[in-house]
């Protein structure tokens, strides 16, 4: 009996523990803008947002036309999906991204190149 209750003691704390931690880092989160990247899509996007984004002739031809508008790119680059089985991941110096996402209801895969100093987004295709 003993151990059961030691066990129950254990998990009260520990459920306190993770709740107290959890609203600790949401808050300190929203206040410094951070994110807890850990999964390799979470950085990879994290990485490709960070630098600065050039635009091919194709894209900026879209932009231009206003098919396309580049917040709407943004939102691509921060909740899609990177297809790693279609990416070079191993090529040098740029590594090449394709990332699937929604832009006005409509399902695209951007072709991103991700330089060392900067991102360029090469195409998009429309599923």
């Amino acid at each position: 009996m003993a151990f059961l209750k030691r066990l129950g003691f254990y998990l009260v704390g520990l459920s306190i523990g993770i709740v107290f931690l959890t609203l600790f880092l949401k808050k300190k989160s929203e206040e410094t803008g951070t994110e807890f990247c850990y999964f390799p899509n979470c950085r990879t996007l994290k990485s490709i947002r960070s630098k600065p984004m050039s635009f091919s002739k194709e894209v900026n031809k879209l932009i231009v036309n206003q098919e396309l508008d580049s917040v709407d790119i943004m939102a691509v680059l921060h909740h899609g999906e990177v297809n790693f089985g279609k990416s070079d991941t191993q090529s040098k110096p740029c590594k090449t991204y394709y990332i699937d996402g929604v832009i006005k209801s409509t399902q695209v895969i951007l072709k991103v190149k991700n330089c060392t100093q900067k991102a360029v987004l090469e195409e998009i295709n429309t599923r």
